[in-house]
């Protein structure tokens, strides 16, 4: 029997006007409207499509968006000082720096410089500590791992009680996915499993598993062999193959080997549309959290 799809892009409309009443409500009852700022230093391609992508959402939304543009050559000190008056802004409840800067731009430092309480990307050491813990009932979640855990909270997945095993062990999906997956918490309270380069039998602990997610970075890794019949599978990867039948010479495809695991699973995500169109709304998700966290506000 097929899987049953999980449309990241249907559920992507659903969060989406969800967060427009909110973003409403801010408006109308409280005269606030979240503002979100975008820093890109470089002329990165890739970078400047993911960028306009969050800046095309927030418009979208409702959200002020402030996309600053800095010169490749920007220095680390400049860098700083942006960061620094971003933090001064009252109109700005959101900042993220677009990730990679250029080589000589140190990441972790304008990480750390980024306040606590507009840190949207979930980045800063302040808040990986309150998501670890479970104290982030209004804190930030990390957006791409939060976007999975929507997914399958929207299809009726419920992760208590099953095995997940996360291949994939970054500091962007692998860890906070864990986290997230093993809190005492509704739609939660998963038994965790991490794979990563050094493990070994990796193929027969992904087999164990009822959830699996999949973050490594490589194309089609995880196969049908690999995958327990009935099995969830999360897709979080993206990566361009050679495809000569493609005008822009590629296309683009996961880390889990559709074509062969569609059948066994029970529900998967497809590459593209499915973790990817949650990622940006999760972004705004925290964009709004910020705002009435700042001004002292409690949705309903």
């Amino acid at each position: 029997m097929a899987a049953k799809i999980i449309d990241g892009r249907k559920i992507s409309v659903e969060v989406t006007e969800e967060l427009k009443v909110q973003v409403e409500v801010l408006k109308n009852d409280h005269g606030l409207q979240p503002g979100l700022a975008v820093v890109i230093v470089g002329d990165d391609p890739a970078s400047h499509v993911y960028v306009n992508a969050k800046e095309k959402k927030a418009k979208e939304l409702g959200i002020l968006s402030k996309k600053i543009v800095l010169p490749a050559d920007t220095t680390q000190k400049d860098v700083l000082k942006l960061i620094d008056e971003l933090n001064s802004d009252d109109t700005i409840h959101g900042i993220l720096v677009q990730s990679p800067p250029p080589a000589h731009i140190d990441e972790e430092e304008i990480i750390l410089n980024i306040s606590p309480a507009k840190d949207v990307d979930c980045f800063h050491p302040y808040n990986v500590g309150r998501m670890l813990i479970g104290d982030d009932e209004k804190g930030f979640k990390p957006c791409t791992p939060h976007g999975c855990m929507v997914l399958m909270e929207k299809s009726g997945i419920d992760p208590s009680g099953k095995h997940a095993v996360i291949i994939g062990r970054s500091n962007i999906v692998g860890k906070p996915m864990a986290s997230l997956l093993v809190q005492k918490a509704k739609g939660a309270n998963a038994t965790v499993t991490i794979c990563h380069s050094r493990t070994k039998n990796m193929e027969e602990i992904v087999k164990q598993a009822d959830i699996v997610v999949a973050a490594i970075g490589k194309s089609n890794f995880v196969t049908a062999d690999m995958v327990k019949e009935g099995a969830v599978v999360i897709d979080v990867g993206i990566n361009r193959v050679e495809d000569a039948t493609k005008k822009s010479g590629f296309r683009l495809v996961g880390d889990v080997d559709f074509a062969s695991v569609e059948p066994k699973a029970s529900w998967i995500t497809p590459v593209p549309g499915g973790v990817g169109p949650m990622t940006i709304g999760m972004l705004m998700k925290n964009t709004i959290v910020a705002c009435c966290n700042i001004n002292k506000i409690q949705l309903g």
